[in-house]
C-alpha cells in the first residue's frame, strides 16, 4: 500500500463543467465520483474513514489520479481541521481515506448531527473530478444523484 498525506491546496471541485483540452488532443469534463465509485464511511474516535471502491477496474487509474488527499481536504473545508492520508488498494480497485480531527472529539462527546462520519461517503461522491469526455459519456446516469435540499448549493459537502 502505498500512502500520501495532504493539508493544503485549492478546490477544483469549483470549476466550471465546461469541456476541457486534454493533452493528447482530447476533452475532458468534469463529473461528481458517484458515476465512477460507490463508498462506505465510519469513524473511529476523532477520524473519519472513507472507502471509495471503482465500479470498473478501468477507471481506478482515473480515482488514483485525480481524488488525492489534498483534494479531498479542500473539498471538506473547515469541516476536517487534521490532516487527510489515502491509501491505495490496487486490488480492490479502491482508495482509502483518513480524515483526521473530523467529528469534533467523536460520537461520545461531539454535538455535531453526525458524529459518527456516515455522511461523509455521500458528501465524497459529490465531488467532482476531470474525466476524458468518453469516459463522462460511459458512465453517465450510473450513480444516484440525490437532488439538492433548499437552500444548500450545489457541489458543497453537508
Amino acid at each position: 500500500m502505498r500512502r500520501g498525506a495532504g493539508t493544503e491546496g485549492t478546490d477544483r471541485s469549483r470549476r466550471e463543467r465546461r469541456p476541457q483540452q486534454r493533452a493528447e488532443g482530447g476533452t475532458t469534463r468534469r463529473i461528481p465520483l458517484v458515476h465512477l465509485a460507490h463508498a462506505r464511511s465510519g469513524d473511529k474516535g476523532d477520524t473519519v474513514n472513507i472507502g471509495l471502491i471503482a465500479y470498473d477496474a478501468e477507471h481506478y487509474k482515473l480515482l488514483r489520479r485525480e481524488v488525492t488527499a489534498r483534494r479531498v481536504k479542500a473539498h471538506f473545508g473547515p469541516l476536517v481541521r487534521g490532516d487527510v492520508v489515502r491509501y491505495e488498494l490496487p486490488n480492490l480497485c479502491a482508495l482509502n481515506f483518513l480524515l483526521h480531527n473530523a467529528l469534533d472529539g467523536g460520537g461520545t462527546v461531539s454535538l455535531m448531527t453526525d458524529a459518527q462520519g456516515k455522511t461523509f461517503s455521500s458528501a465524497l461522491l459529490r465531488m467532482e473530478i476531470e474525466v476524458p469526455d468518453e469516459v463522462a459519456r460511459t458512465v453517465a446516469g450510473r450513480g444516484r444523484v440525490p437532488r439538492e435540499a433548499p437552500g444548500h448549493a450545489a457541489g458543497r459537502a453537508p
